[in-house]
C-alpha cells in the first residue's frame, strides 16, 4: 500500500481549508447581494409594550404575518393576526 506521508497530509489539509474558506466568502457575497438570507429566521418580536408591572403586548412576526399577543397575566392570550394593511400602518 501506498502511504501518504506528511507533506501528502500538510496538503490535503490546506486544500480543505482553502476549498472551506473560498466557501464562507461566497456565502458573504451572496448575503451582502440580498441573493441568501442571513440567518433563516422566519420569527422576529417586531415591538412590546409594557400595559401595567405584569402584562405586555407584544407584536410578532412570522413571515409575512403579524400576531399579536397578550402576555403576563393569569394567562397568556392571543389577540389576533394582523392584515398586511394593520401591521404596515403606522401607529395613530
Amino acid at each position: 500500500m501506498h502511504e501518504i506521508g506528511w507533506t501528502g497530509l500538510i496538503t490535503a489539509a490546506a486544500a480543505l481549508v482553502g476549498v472551506l474558506g473560498a466557501l464562507v466568502l461566497a456565502l458573504r457575497g451572496l448575503r451582502a447581494a440580498g441573493l441568501a438570507r442571513a440567518g433563516g429566521r422566519r420569527l422576529a418580536v417586531e415591538e412590546a409594550i409594557a400595559l401595567d408591572t405584569r402584562r405586555r403586548l407584544v407584536l410578532v412576526r412570522c413571515d409575512d404575518r403579524h400576531l399579536l399577543l397578550l402576555t403576563g397575566g393569569t394567562q397568556d392570550a392571543v389577540v389576533g393576526w394582523l392584515s398586511p394593511a394593520q401591521a404596515a400602518e403606522p401607529p395613530a
